[in-house]
């Protein structure tokens, strides 16, 4: 009966992990005394509803926050974001220069090979929780 109560509770994580997929997730890993870092991954939506990540909570830094870069003025500058909309049965990519999940005010730096814990809420309810991230060292972007 345990063994059967064990492969049923199995299942149903498996799906609503089926509903939203991460995959290719990372951390930025930071230079010493840096003040924020970020996340990037491919967030698809297998459902045939649309959804929205809304908000995250992470192991490193105080804040969460959604971000992407816009141009303005003929320059590429960083804002805040409400949310990040991912259509129905489709992927989006958070990635730098782009998209992104800003975690500020870190406690202490992010080296390469770092571990960092993730959790992602979605519109639809649904939560993800992504233990050991990899933090890995990414070329500075070009800020035009």
């Amino acid at each position: 009966m345990l063994k059967f109560l064990g492969l049923a509770s199995l299942a149903a994580s498996l799906v609503l992990a089926a509903n939203i997929e991460i995959s290719n997730a990372y951390a930025k890993a930071t230079p010493p005394n840096a003040k924020n870092s970020a996340a990037f991954m491919k967030i698809t939506n297998n459902t045939d509803k649309n959804i929205a990540l809304v908000s995250g909570s992470n192991s490193v830094s105080e804040f969460t926050e959604l971000h992407t870069h816009v141009s303005e003025n003929g320059m590429k500058k960083m804002i805040q974001i409400p949310k990040i909309d991912v259509p129905a049965k489709s992927t989006v990519e958070l990635k730098p220069g782009s998209l992104h999940i800003m975690m500020i005010g870190l406690k202490q730096a992010v080296n390469p090979g770092d571990k960092v814990d993730l959790t992602l809420n979605f519109d639809n309810g649904d939560k993800v929780d992504l233990k050991g991230i990899e933090a890995k060292k990414i070329q500075p972007m070009k800020m035009k």
